[in-house]
């Protein structure tokens, strides 16, 4: 058996979700927060590579001994969310634990995933959402919000994104599925929030550049057909920044 956890995070202070020798990262914190706990070496796989400054609102790990690939211990289930945060700093928390097989993986078995990208179109702006939001001050059109729903639809389906996919990503099958795709307003704020059974390097944060191009007039929302169709990244809009992206929801068959 493997011990599967949930959890958040705020991505601003991590150089993303994979151990890097440079850098500070989730992974890292959460290997170590585990041999505090238990008391040896685990191998912890995440359900995703989020990026620097990228933050998750739901995430999936698994926590297995290096030594067996497995891992059950006698802390009760309901109490090692709270042990785990003991040893986490305040900005990452284990929500929820359970046991799966050992055969089960947080990456691979994922059916879907949905991001929410975050902008707050408006001249000024908010020091609160700053860490979480993508700050565009300048003009955009009235009808901005319709716009942009209008392009996001056009996502949906099975389609090559290599438009919408970073230079020098060494993924060779760029085919993905977008299941839903939409562009919505909280508060001050335009959401961008797409569903797929996969993403390609940078793709959601593309997506929103390209989408504030809609916004600004500088595209049409229907001229996102003939992106998809050119497969060419100089055609897309610029890269949104880290700061607004949250890994929002993932989703497995069974057993989470």
């Amino acid at each position: 058996m493997k011990l599967l956890i949930e959890l958040s995070y705020v991505g601003t202070n991590y150089c993303g979700y994979q151990v890097q020798q440079n850098g500070d990262t989730i992974q890292q914190r959460l290997n170590e927060a585990a041999l505090s706990l238990f008391g040896f070496p685990c191998d912890v796989s995440g359900c995703s590579r989020t990026d620097s400054g990228v933050h998750a609102r739901t995430y999936f790990a698994t926590v297995c001994r290096k030594d067996t690939q497995n891992l059950e211990c006698s802390i009760p289930l309901f109490r090692i969310p709270m042990a785990f945060n003991a040893h986490l700093p305040d900005d990452i928390a284990v929500r929820r634990a359970l046991y799966v097989d050992s055969s089960f993986h947080p990456r691979y078995d994922v059916r879907s995933k949905t991001y929410r990208y975050r902008m707050l179109l408006k001249r000024e702006r908010e020091p609160f959402l700053a860490p979480y939001c993508w700050h565009v001050p300048y003009p955009t059109l009235p009808d901005a919000e319709q716009r942009m729903d209008r392009a996001a639809g056009l996502f949906c389906g099975k389609r090559d994104f290599s438009t919408f996919m970073a230079k020098g990503s060494k993924i060779e099958d760029p085919v993905r599925t977008v299941l839903s795709s939409r562009v919505f307003r909280e508060d001050c704020e335009l959401i961008f929030e797409i569903c797929a059974d996969g993403f390609l390097y940078h793709m959601v944060r593309i997506m929103a550049g390209t989408l504030i191009e809609v916004a600004c007039g500088r595209m049409e929302p229907q001229s996102m057909t003939s992106l998809m169709e050119a497969r060419d990244r100089e055609l897309a809009g610029p890269t949104a920044p880290p700061c607004g992206l949250t890994l929002w929801d993932v989703q497995y068959g069974s057993p989470t």
